[in-house]
This record gives structure tokens, sequence and C-alpha cells, in this order.
């Protein structure tokens, strides 16, 4: 298992989030020269290369790097460049000086460009805002970086409406959310060409606990309402600043279970510009299924897919990819047993053995109702696989084309599960894979993942990192 103490990785979230193996030469190349920050990808251009990244706030000798967004396509530079090269910075800064209102949205813009920052290293508030200044403008590619990231910003707007498209981009983006207990998730396509898959622009994921304590009273929680509305709010800014036409906002479990859900559907009826979904059980197995085996070999099935998630765990078996024919869908997920199983920290000795008696029942039931042993291949979707798996395979940034569609053994899962009830929360958030917010609920997901393999006699399961996000997109698509 990779060091959770090593390096600056144990404080700086920059570090835990996810970064593909081809986009550190992608982006080198687009910059000329080696990145000298750790960053993430947040949007793309048609074709998939990267648009916009958000730096680390720290290089790596230390040093402050206060631009957090950066504008890496080579084609939108020159285009923001012929801009500021026609004397667009100062006739802005005229304006600024001139123009109340305008001064003080760009203002509000560096105040939460700073306190998005702030939220890697707090002492990264005092570097100023957009461009690194706090007031007026300096930088035009910074603003709009800004902007198509997702932040409230007039002047990137206003670049991005000059200046966009850049490149032939394709008609018929769409955006999908992903509400679901633990986490909130995005993900921008447009269609592609023939029977290629759809590109993608964007994908991020924010753990929020939406579902924290629904379990036990029944409601929302108004502080995870906050917290997971400010987040969908960036989604969907982010997902209209790159084009998308539609945006579809589906929920899970714990909106499902919700009495209140009303109060996070009038948000999105007024962010989203499209009505909340609150999916069945039973559509939210049959989504997982979609995106989990859709370009898989047909003779490889039938497949067996199980998504765990924080407040539920969907059981879904077919016999094609993409078509599924039984599904059941159990109160059983990471966030949920958590709360109800999970006393002490690490887990006492009782605490597992709880957890292990009641993820059994579960787990029985939900073979009756789905003849989960026909499976041929097993296929685990969602945050704990791949976690699990980044683990496994010794990774030190989560990579999702390292794991996407490789097999994780019984023997490393028990392993991992046996390792993570050993260490205490703060232990487990520091593991580099470990995203923000997981580390605390990962044990009752790895537990749950370990059963169903014991239970099923299977040595290993393919782990992809396509699932229910990309089954709401994709229908959305071809809808």
């Amino acid at each position: 298992m990779p060091s959770s103490t090593s390096g600056s990785s144990a404080t700086d979230p920059t570090l835990h989030r996810e970064l593909r193996g081809s986009d550190l030469p992608a982006v080198g190349s687009q910059l000329g020269r080696e990145p000298t920050t750790a960053f993430t990808v947040v949007a793309r251009c048609t074709g998939g290369h990267p648009l916009v990244i958000r730096n680390a706030p720290r290089g790596a000798h230390g040093d402050p790097f206060p631009t957090t967004y950066w504008l890496t396509c080579p084609d939108t530079v020159r285009a923001v460049s012929r801009l500021e090269s026609q004397g667009w910075i100062a006739r802005l800064n005229a304006r600024y000086d001139a123009d109340g209102a305008f001064r003080e949205s760009v203002d509000l813009a560096h105040e939460a460009y700073a306190e998005d920052r702030a939220r890697d290293l707090e002492a990264a508030r005092s570097w100023g805002g957009v461009g690194g200044t706090r007031r007026g403008v300096k930088c035009l590619h910074a603003h709009l970086a800004y902007h198509l990231a997702g932040g409230r910003d007039a002047v990137g707007a206003w670049v991005g409406g000059e200046v966009l498209p850049v490149h032939d981009d394709k008609s018929g983006r769409v955006a999908a959310v992903d509400q679901g207990t633990n986490s909130c998730r995005l993900l921008v396509v447009e269609p592609s060409a023939g029977d290629a898959p759809p590109t993608e622009l964007a994908r991020d994921m924010t753990i929020t606990r939406l579902g924290q304590g629904v379990d036990a009273t029944g409601r929302l929680d108004d502080a995870a309402l906050v917290r997971t509305i400010e987040v969908l709010t960036t989604y969907c800014r982010r997902a209209r600043a790159i084009g998308a036409q539609r945006i579809r906002v589906a929920a899970t479990s714990a909106v499902r279970d919700a009495e209140n859900r009303e109060v996070f559907a009038d948000a999105v009826h007024d962010l989203a510009g499209s009505e909340l979904e609150v999916i069945s059980g039973e559509a939210e197995a049959a989504l997982s299924f979609l995106g989990g085996t859709r370009d898989l070999a047909p003779d490889d099935g039938p497949f067996l897919v199980f998504d765990i998630g924080g407040g539920s765990t969907e059981f879904v078996l077919g016999r094609e990819p993409g078509r599924a024919e039984a599904a059941t869908s159990t109160r059983m997920g990471s966030v949920r047993l958590t709360e109800r199983l999970i006393a002490d920290d690490p887990p006492s000795a009782e605490d597992l053995h709880a957890l292990e008696r009641e993820i059994g029942a579960v787990v029985d039931a939900a073979f009756a109702a789905v003849p989960a042993t026909e499976a041929r291949t097993i296929v685990g979707v969602a945050g704990t696989a791949t976690t699990l798996q980044a683990i496994a395979l010794g990774l030190d940034r989560y990579d999702p084309e390292r794991i996407h569609r490789t097999w994780l053994t019984r023997r490393d899962a028990e392993r991992i599960l046996a390792e993570l009830a050993r260490m205490t929360d703060a232990e487990r958030a520091a593991i580099p894979v470990m995203v923000p917010g997981r580390g605390d609920v990962i044990v009752a997901g790895a537990a749950i993942l370990v059963a169903v393999l014991r239970r099923l006699g299977a040595d290993r399961m393919l782990v992809s990192e396509t699932d229910i996000l990309d089954g709401l997109a994709w229908e959305v698509l071809e809808g």
C-alpha cells in the first residue's frame, strides 16, 4: 500500500484528485515544458485534449503558485492573446474604475477564486484572486480559465463570448450529474462520429455527503444541502461554459429516502434548468449496468454488475453488455453502514463483526432475488471498487486510465480491507489515491466488496471507471 504519510500528499488535496497518465505529457506538450506543479484537468476541448487545468497552490519546490486555473489549449491561448493585444485589459480596467456594478462583480470573482484556492491550502487565501491580483483585470487567460472551470466571472464570460468556439465544436453536448449519498459527480460529453464512444469534455467528483444522517432522521441535513448545492452550482456553470445544451441531474438513495427532498429539487430546477430525477433502485441498477458493461465482449457474459454507493448497493445481471435482465437495490451502503455500525476509530473487532453480519444477511437476500451465481464476469463500479484497485496497483496518484477494466483479485481486496481496518480515519485519508471525504467510509465499502466476492466464490472482479454517471449521459445523447 502506498505510504500514508510521505511527501505532501498527506496535506494537499490537489494530489488526491485524479490525473490521467496521458494528460501529463499532453499538458507538457501544450505548455512547451514540464509542468512545475501538480494539476488535474477540469475541462477539455473537442477531441478531448486538455483545455483548463487546476493547479496545486504550491509548486514542486514549495513556492506559491497563485494561478489555480490555467488555460492550456494553445489555440485558445492564442485567441485570447489577440484580445489582449487589442488593448482589452486596459479597456476593461477603465470600465472597472467607472462602472460600480462591473467593479463589484470583478471583486466578487477575485474573492471567490481566493476562497476556492484556500480549500486546498488555507494560507493561500491571501495570495489574491484571478491571476493573482485582488482588484481589476490582470490576465484575460486566467479569467477565461476560471469561467470555464465553473467560476462566476463576468470578465471570463465576456472573453468566452468573444473567442469561443476556437475549434469546430460539435453540437449536441450534454451534461449529467449523479447526486449520490456520498458524492456529487459531473460528466460533460459530446457525440462522436459513427460507433465511437462519446468524447469526454469534463468529469469531476466532490464528496459532499448529502446523505449525512438521512438513515437516522429521514431528512437531508441543512449543512449537507448547502455544501452540495454549492458544488452543483459550480458544475452547472462549468457545463454551460463548455457548451452543454442540456443538464440532467439524477439523485439516488439519500434523496429517495428524504422527506424534504423538494429543497434539493428546487435547487436543481433553478441551477440546471431541468427537473430533478429521483431514480428508483432498479433504474439505478440498470444505468450502472449500462455504464459498466457497454463495450465489453458479449462472449464474456453473463455479467454481474454491483455498485457500492453511500446509501445503497445495486446488483444487476445481464447476458449481453448494456442490457440488464434482473436487478435489485439494497439499503446497504458505505455511509449508511458506517453511521449505523462503526463506533470506534479504527473500527473495533465488534464493529467489524457487526458489519460482517449485516452485510452477509443483505447479500444473501440480494442473491435470492438476482441469480448472481450465473455470472461469468463480475464487474465492480463506483468509488469503493476503483479506490481499492488504485491501492492494489500501488498508484501514487489516482489514474483512471490505469484502473479502468483491470482485474482486482479477492486476495488483494481482503488484504487491503484488513490494512484499512487497522488505520485511523486520518491515516486512510492520507493515502494518495483516497479522494477527500472517502476515507472514513471506505472500510464499510470494502467489507461489502469482499463479502460479495466470497459469497460468489470468485477469485477476481473486473473494475470499471464507467458506471451510472456514464449511463445517464449516454441515455441523453441517444434519447
